[in-house]
């Protein structure tokens, strides 16, 4: 910054702010923890390293970057970022499988709510050919299943606290 205060790693490090200080467009001093968890977990001299190595254009997106990387493992200091993706990749599926539920109980329903029509007389050996087959069978048998069966496990599923500090279920 150079200026009349310094910028918030040349405060936190105890050090004069030079006018062309490599921290002092992306730490002001307005906002002191941001600096401070960056050097926490990457070191200033490391991020010093980095930020000169960068083109000017892309260093405001690596301190972003930075700063939420470091946020993420002041959390969750074994998996950082990756857990929060894990995290959320596995809401994700449990989504999509309260979808499927859902869906196969909606058409059960429709199933159940259609006219049953007449089916004809078939012999036996008919019989057993079209089930081994699923021959003239809907495709709608195999979501009847999921859709009893299925609804229980997501109401079920196992409670798990998130790298965010609250309970999900």
């Amino acid at each position: 910054m150079g200026g009349n205060s310094p910028c918030a790693s040349c405060k936190l490090l105890r050090r004069r702010c030079a006018k062309d200080c490599i921290f002092a467009p992306y730490f002001p001093s307005d906002d002191p923890h941001k600096f401070a968890i960056v050097h926490k977990v990457f070191g200033a001299s490391n991020v010093s390293k980095m930020l000169q190595e960068l083109p000017v254009q892309q260093r405001a997106d690596a301190v972003s970057s930075l700063v939420y990387e470091a946020n993420a493992r002041v959390r969750d200091p074994v998996y950082g970022c990756v857990g929060a993706i894990s995290y959320l990749q596995n809401q994700v599926s449990q989504l999509q499988m309260q979808l499927a539920v859902a869906q196969a109980e909606i058409l059960c329903i429709q199933v159940q709510q259609e006219p049953m029509a007449p089916t004809p007389q078939l012999d036996q050996d008919d019989k057993s050919f079209l089930l081994h087959n699923n021959v003239g069978l809907p495709h709608h048998h195999q979501y009847l299943n999921l859709a009893n069966s299925s609804s229980n496990v997501i109401q079920d599923s196992l409670k798990r606290e998130s790298i965010f500090g609250d309970m999900v279920s």
